[in-house]
């Protein structure tokens, strides 16, 4: 019987046996693949090799004077004029033809000091050699950490959905190797008088022990990033165990645990200043004493268990001094100190002159805040720390959109990083620059004295114009069964392409189909305008075009726009997890021009 993936086959137009050339790109066969056919006999596909497209061989023939290799200064030539890389030397080039030569001729014993044009075509087509943004740390680190995005996770303890999936330090120790910096733990009481549970509470979450995570914390905390780790405390404890997570929390870290000297910060310290450090962020609480004198029916003041009635003992005097103690440090290991907003908009989003905090607004309340009173927010996010948190009826660990957030200078955007999705896969792109070291400096005008400040809202004119071409793709011959996409014939593979950034930059573009090929050669161009390019990501989507069915999904990735490097790149695609595949990449061209 004929399959839906068979049916949309039927319908092309007559094919050609062999394909010299594909949109002006040579092609060669490497092997083919047979397909079942209506179980009684198979079809044979080609499998073909891309070769170099025309502005590969232009780029070749131009830095070689027309030779048929290209020697380490003719490629270092190649790399600052055509590339951009305008700080490459002689040694760079030198290595590159190296690695190149050994990679393509490992056994042969071949050792050369240039590269034909297939070599170079492959030095292209090689991530970690050309890959298409900067990997080193270049942002200003010194200034304070409200002015930087933060590489925020929600809930970071889960393994699934926010209602029934395992607790484990696991998701956290993944976070952390992906460069997330801020950690979220939901501390409970656990079974027994001492224990302190990691968990959703009120959920069916099964636990996790709160040793468990500091410890992974401590371990993972700096593998990706040596910028610091900050861990929220979303706090149900009592007084008790209050002092118990302080005297965890000191003994896991010992010197790695950063506190300030002061009781109130005036101003937060610089992501530099607070290298390999620990820092902790939650609600500070009540003094311990005070609280069960006063206040006790505050539903925000501590709730106390076994408390005595009428006159202590001395015994019990004491203990009550050692709680205190405990509460007292537990505090004294907040640096930075949150809460949620109370009144109006107003009133939450007040700057205070004399400290600085963190406020937390779920994804509701920050549109409802970006919609009234948009100034006010960048006005706070100036100084202090605004968290973003998924509203509480994202069960399946879904997300949100991330540029309101970014638009209005609120640096902790909390996400699912567990989750899914094309809005995880924009949190994934904006991280990846500055060298993925998690903090990203926001742009100038969201940092600029209050007087100076413009209205998120407002439309900014283009400044800049980003040009993107898309040769080829391979990889997925070698990543993907030759069935996985369709069972009876190649992939008929198309790219999108879209721009995430403020509204007015937003845009989305498509290349044609190309039927029955593992490499495919689109050889198409698209230009974007840019009125806010410090917030623009590029995502680019490879899709498996199915007639009658839902496309098949090939690959994704998001890459920030500042960060893009010009030139011809190789562009690594990920799964939807956002875990790179070992070989599916695209060859794309890349410039950005300023607009008069």
């Amino acid at each position: 019987m004929e399959s839906n993936s068979k049916a949309k086959k039927k319908g092309k137009s007559q094919r050609k046996k062999d394909k010299p050339r594909l949109n002006g790109t040579e092609v060669s066969n490497i092997g083919s693949y047979n397909y079942r056919m209506f179980s009684f006999f198979n079809r044979k596909f080609k499998i073909n090799e891309v070769k170099p497209p025309p502005d590969v061989n232009k780029a070749f023939s131009l830095f070689t004077d027309e030779s048929v290799h290209m020697n380490a200064d003719q490629l270092r030539r190649f790399l600052v004029v055509h590339q951009n890389d305008v700080n490459t030397r002689i040694e760079d080039a030198q290595h590159i033809v190296e690695q190149v030569v050994s990679r393509r001729h490992p056994v042969s014993g071949i050792t050369r000091n240039s590269l034909s044009l297939d070599d170079f075509f492959y030095f292209l087509f090689c991530d970690d050699l050309n890959g298409p943004i900067r990997t080193q740390v270049h942002h200003d680190m010194t200034a304070p950490l409200s002015h930087y995005y933060i590489y925020t996770g929600h809930n970071s303890y889960l393994t699934g959905n926010q209602l029934s999936s395992d607790c484990s330090e696991v998701p956290i120790i993944r976070a952390l190797q992906n460069g997330v910096r801020v950690i979220e733990l939901d501390l409970w009481p656990g079974s027994s008088r001492d224990e302190i549970y990691v968990l959703h509470g009120r959920t069916l979450t099964s636990p996790v022990s709160l040793i468990q995570c500091l410890v992974s914390i401590k371990e993972y905390a700096f593998v990706s990033s040596p910028y610091p780790v900050i861990i929220t405390l979303e706090d149900h404890l009592t007084p008790e165990l209050q002092a118990k997570a302080a005297e965890m929390i000191i003994q896991t870290f010992e010197s790695m645990l950063y506190h300030s000297e002061t009781d109130c910060l005036t101003e937060f310290p610089s992501p530099e200043s607070l290298k390999y450090r620990i820092v902790v962020s939650t609600k500070p609480p009540k003094e311990y004493l005070e609280s069960r004198s006063k206040d006790s029916d505050d539903e925000n003041s501590p709730k106390f268990t076994n408390e005595p009635e009428g006159s202590e003992s001395e015994e019990e005097v004491e203990d009550l001094k050692s709680v205190q103690a405990g509460v007292c440090e537990y505090r004294r290991l907040i640096t930075i100190r949150a809460g949620k907003p109370k009144g109006g908009l107003k009133e939450a989003l007040k700057v205070d002159a004399d400290k600085v905090r963190r406020v937390s607004m779920s994804e509701q309340q920050l549109e409802k805040a970006a919609g009234s009173h948009g100034l006010d927010v960048v006005r706070f996010t100036q100084k202090n720390i605004l968290r973003v948190y998924p509203k509480g009826t994202r069960f399946t660990s879904s997300n949100y959109k991330p540029t309101i957030g970014w638009m209005h200078g609120a640096q902790m955007v909390a996400f699912n990083i567990q989750g899914y999705g094309k809005h995880l896969w924009a949190m994934h792109g904006m991280f990846r620059a500055n060298g993925g070291c998690g903090y990203v400096r926001k742009p100038e005008h969201l940092t600029r004295p209050s007087d100076q400040l413009i209205d998120p809202k407002t439309k900014f004119p283009v400044t800049k114009t980003l040009k993107v071409k898309i040769y080829t793709g391979d990889g997925w011959r070698l990543d993907f069964s030759h069935t996985h996409f369709d069972a009876y014939s190649p992939p008929d593979f198309y790219t999108k392409i879209y721009i995430v950034g403020v509204p007015a930059d937003e845009a989305k573009r498509k290349t044609k189909v190309i039927e029955d090929d593992w490499v495919p050669v689109w050889d198409e161009a698209f230009t974007f305008p840019l009125t806010l390019p410090e917030l623009a990501l590029l995502r680019v989507e490879v899709w498996e075009y199915d007639m009658h069915g839902k496309d098949n999904f090939g690959g994704q990735t998001c890459l920030p726009i500042p960060e893009l490097k010009t030139g011809i790149r190789s562009v690594p695609m990920h799964d939807k997890k956002g875990v790179k595949y070992r070989n599916v990449r695209l060859l794309m061209f890349f410039e950005i021009e300023d607009v008069d």
